[in-house]
Parts: structure tokens; C-alpha cells; sequence
């Protein structure tokens, strides 16, 4: 596999996507049209990328065509030069290995902080959170969104993904936007307050103790 052209593996394709859009899926319940329409966003974002990992390397296609001898490697359809982060950085097995450990890393830990999250509102069963992951952001589901698709792009980066990923995130962006607008109509001044102390994606902590900023 890292020697010789490590493409065309469609059923590794159809496993991986199917899995992360498994999860997600069942993390996310999505119900409303825009709900469904962000998921379907989130899955193109997966099948893009597992395509090039493994089933036709487009964004490989195009560098070669377009640098011709400039590109960094002689040889770039192997498995390890078709990460464009080893690539670009000395075509190394090393930093091949570097970089999925570190995305899988991001990608893990987003699904764990999505498993959590999603617990919190099951057994708050209609309740506003406050509590747990909810004390520290406002949407931790969708930052462990994030955090899976920014450790896709370490583990392995692409044209098409690096176009998409702007796309997607705006998109759940607005899709918190819309919920928090419901829970105001729902929860009244106790979501309100809550949105003014907690920020929605990222936390941060300040002076020894929890600041929550948005």
C-alpha cells in the first residue's frame, strides 16, 4: 500500500463514510429541513474526503497537472505521498503518520464530545442544560462537529474539502442561530441569561477560574 497506487478501494470508502455519517447522524437526530440540509452538507464534507483517501485522488490529479516536475514527489499515488501535508513537507513516512495521528486524535475526541452532549439533552428530556459540557459552551454537538472535520483536514487534506469546509461551518452556524432563537421563545429570560454568561463554540479560561467569552 505504500509503494504502489493505493486508490480504487471503493468499499473503504463506503465503510468510512458510513461510519462517521453513522455516528453523527445519531448524534445530531437531525428533524427540520435545515437540520437535514446541514446533515447532508456534513456527509458530502465525508464523501469527498474518503473518495480521495481512498477511492480516486482528484486533488492529487490536479497538483500534478498543474505543477508538473515541481511537484514535491516522483511518485505521488502511493498511500503516504497521497497525504498533501507529508507532501509539502518532505514527502516523509513519518510525517505521513504524524499527521493521522493527529487528525484521528481531533476526530475522536470530537465524537466523544458529541456522545456527551447528546447524553446531557436525552436525560435533561426537554429541560434547558446549563450544566456539564453545556457550562462551558452553548453548542458542544456542533463543536465536536467542527473538531471531526478540522481532524479530517489534518488527517487528510483536499481541494475539494478545503472549499467545502468554510461552507459547512457557516451553515451550522446559522443552524445554532435558528435553535438559540427557539430556546428563547421557550426558556424566555433563563436562556437569555445563559447565552450572555456561556459562549457558543469555544471556552476559555481566565484569571484561575472559568470565563466563559463569546
Amino acid at each position: 500500500m505504500t509503494d504502489s497506487y493505493a486508490y480504487g478501494m471503493w468499499l473503504a470508502v463506503a465503510i468510512n463514510t458510513g461510519v462517521f455519517i453513522f455516528f453523527t447522524f445519531g448524534f445530531l437526530k437531525p428533524k427540520r429541513r435545515w437540520e437535514w440540509r446541514s446533515m447532508g452538507t456534513f456527509g458530502a464534507f465525508t464523501v469527498a474526503l474518503f473518495t480521495e483517501m481512498y477511492g480516486f485522488p482528484l486533488s492529487v490529479y490536479v497538483l500534478t497537472s498543474v505543477l508538473g516536475n515541481r511537484y514535491p514527489v516522483t511518485n505521488p499515488f502511493t498511500h503516504t505521498n497521497g497525504n498533501l501535508w507529508a507532501v509539502f513537507l518532505g514527502g516523509s513516512g513519518f510525517v505521513s503518520g504524524l499527521f493521522m495521528l493527529l487528525g484521528s486524535v481531533a476526530m475522536i475526541t470530537g465524537l466523544v464530545l458529541m456522545g456527551k452532549a447528546f447524553r446531557q439533552i436525552h436525560r435533561a428530556g426537554g429541560g434547558l442544560v446549563t450544566d456539564g459540557l453545556y457550562s462551558w459552551i452553548r453548542h458542544p454537538q456542533y463543536s465536536g462537529l467542527f473538531l471531526i472535520t478540522v481532524g479530517m483536514f489534518i488527517q487528510w487534506p483536499t481541494l475539494v474539502t478545503a472549499a467545502m469546509w468554510p461552507v459547512l461551518i457557516f451553515m451550522y452556524y446559522r443552524l445554532a442561530l435558528r435553535e438559540e432563537k427557539e430556546m428563547v421563545n421557550i426558556f424566555n429570560e433563563d436562556y437569555i441569561e445563559y447565552k450572555r454568561k456561556v459562549p457558543m463554540f469555544f471556552p476559555r479560561l481566565n484569571n484561575g477560574r472559568r470565563r466563559l467569552i463569546a
